[in-house]
């Protein structure tokens, strides 16, 4: 299933989740080369977050491959700036443009019920927790973990929390057959957080991959975080015009 839309406009321009976009295209294009090697492997390398190096656990000096013609040599000190840089780092074509629309979907409507500082600043947290559930689910770990994807998840955190009823509208796919549904929002979102909880714990132990617990983490930081940050105000505002448009009540 894949969202493509939702019943809930925007009643200020999203700035800072245009600029997020523009930030992750950016440094896609720029920095790692749109995937060319050798422009990808060294970022992922220099800025992509390894937890092992990071918390001390891997021995300095230590090689880990990062494609089949490319490799990190792990330096005496883990940088702690990687929590941030990491976030504006992919891995793939798919893996950025999948994280950008899921961050236009529901990241603007949380804008709207922050504002921009205030959503930069949750943005920015949130994808600091989800390094950190996953550096405390595999600290040892020397795969660089890379993606917006956790700070993303703390957006959606957010959204289940402020707007729970809204439909959102997705694309499942049937083999060869598509169809479209539209569901509530907790149904969505609670149906991909269980999705990542079970397969965070399938792959306990295992090397590579998705890091499910950083989107897991991220999520319940999201969740956490938008009863702090969230302007009272705002939320009223973009509540009763959506309760005027679509009738929901949340």
């Amino acid at each position: 299933m894949f969202p493509y839309r939702d019943d809930n406009p925007t009643l200020a321009t999203p700035v800072v989740t245009f600029l997020l976009i523009a930030a992750n295209v950016f440094v896609w294009v720029f920095v790692q080369g749109m995937g060319m090697e050798p422009a990808i492997s060294r970022s992922v390398c220099e800025l992509g977050l390894i937890p092992g190096e990071v918390l001390g656990r891997v021995a300095p000096g230590t090689v880990i491959q990062v494609s089949p013609t490319s490799g990190c040599r792990l330096g005496a000190e883990g940088g702690w700036s990687t929590m941030l840089s990491s976030m504006f780092l992919h891995g793939g074509w798919l893996h950025l443009i999948g994280n950008m629309w899921f961050l236009w979907v529901f990241g603007n409507n949380v804008e709207d019920s922050m504002g921009k500082v205030r959503y930069l600043a949750f943005y920015l947290l949130s994808g600091a927790a989800a390094a950190a559930a996953q550096m405390l689910a595999n600290p040892g770990s020397a795969v660089p973990m890379v993606g917006a994807s956790g700070a993303i998840s703390g957006v959606m955190g957010a959204y289940i929390v402020l707007y729970p009823k809204v439909r959102v509208h997705m694309l499942v796919f049937l083999g060869f057959f598509i169809t479209t549904i539209a569901v509530p929002a907790f149904l969505m979102l609670g149906y991909w957080l269980l999705l990542q909880l079970l397969s965070g714990w399938a792959s306990q132990g295992a090397e590579g991959g998705v890091a499910f617990w950083a989107h897991a983490g991220g999520f319940a930081a999201g969740a956490a975080l938008v009863l702090l940050f969230r302007d009272s105000e705002l939320v009223a505002r973009h509540r009763g015009f959506v309760r005027r448009r679509y009738g929901y009540v949340e």
